[in-house]
């Protein structure tokens, strides 16, 4: 599923807006000032109606193609929406958040990452940090029982557990090395591998669409690759109380339908039920009313 043309024809950008078109100018002229003289292409998905004007004045005071879907498609719906309208055969496809912004020459790493590695690496990701430069851990294993539940119990009181830091992968991010799956925060992606697979599952509303698409590259046989050389900053924004529950809980219910579809097998059935019960009440409890509200890092392009 090689690419030949990627370096002729250069890049498509496309991120998912949703009440965030502040964060248009911001990431556009990052991406420029880091392309280089690889050719972008760049289109903004807005998944909100309420502000849909503003986002494409906004868009188009930037020379960036807009496209408005039709409600709120999720993260990975309005990807594959985005996408769908723009001709792409051959171009690999850099997907990315609004509020990323590229450091250095971390689309050209990035892209070079792809055009050296052998075909069968489907996507490459950067090295994500956040606003006080600190890594976040965004090229991870795949989750299962075992790292799932040590996580899930020990992972806000004691970071350091040994099931945290297998689920978050947290080794080594100074080399390139092959990983289960990126971060859909940003990554890039071979247009002929994202056609195969029809894109994102939009069965994932909201979180997991990343995870579920890494798990779908290597069972077809494909790999994902942690490209060092690049590094994007992803600020994120914080957000109320009110989303940041609805956010959680929506986490909550893309992890289970990610683990049922995983242990999927009809033996497997109590598993599930179990896997779905706990989620829920470990969803419960964290969004129960008069909880103390910490400050969480909200997807605002429903990622």
């Amino acid at each position: 599923m090689s690419d030949a043309r990627d370096r002729r024809t250069g890049v498509i950008v496309v991120t998912v807006l949703y009440r965030s078109g502040d964060e248009l100018a911001g990431f556009v002229d990052s991406a420029r000032s880091s392309a280089g003289d690889v050719e972008l292409e760049i289109v903004a998905v807005n998944n909100s109606a309420e502000d849909a004007d503003d986002a494409r004045r906004r868009a188009e005071a930037l020379g960036v193609r807009f496209v408005q879907a039709p409600g709120n498609l999720g993260y990975g719906g309005g990807i594959n929406h985005g996408l769908a309208t723009v001709p792409h055969a051959g171009r690999p496809v850099l997907i990315a958040n609004p509020d990323v912004r590229f450091l250095g020459d971390a689309i050209p790493s990035m892209l070079d990452g792809l055009q050296h590695a052998d075909s069968d690496v489907a996507a490459v990701g950067p090295r994500i940090v956040d606003a006080d430069g600190i890594v976040y851990p965004s090229a991870r294993r795949l989750p299962s029982v075992s790292t799932g539940v040590g996580h899930a119990l020990l992972g806000s009181i004691a970071p350091s557990n040994p099931w945290t830091q297998r689920y978050r992968a947290i080794d080594d991010y100074t080399r390139d090395r092959d990983v289960e799956w990126l971060s859909g925060a940003c990554l890039l992606i071979r247009a002929a591998w994202f056609d195969t697979l029809d894109g994102f599952d939009t069965s994932y509303f909201m979180y997991f669409e990343d995870v579920d698409l890494g798990a779908r590259i290597q069972s077809n046989g494909g790999r994902n690759r942690f490209v060092a050389a690049a590094t994007v900053q992803h600020t994120g924004a914080h957000s109320t109380s009110t989303s940041a529950d609805a956010m959680l809980r929506a986490h909550h219910r893309s992890a289970a339908l990610f683990l049922s579809r995983r242990y999927g097998r009809w033996y497997q059935a109590p598993l599930r039920a179990a896997l779905r019960c706990g989620l829920y009440l470990r969803s419960t409890i964290l969004t129960r009313p008069g909880r103390r509200t910490v400050s969480r890092t909200s997807k605002k392009a429903s990622r």
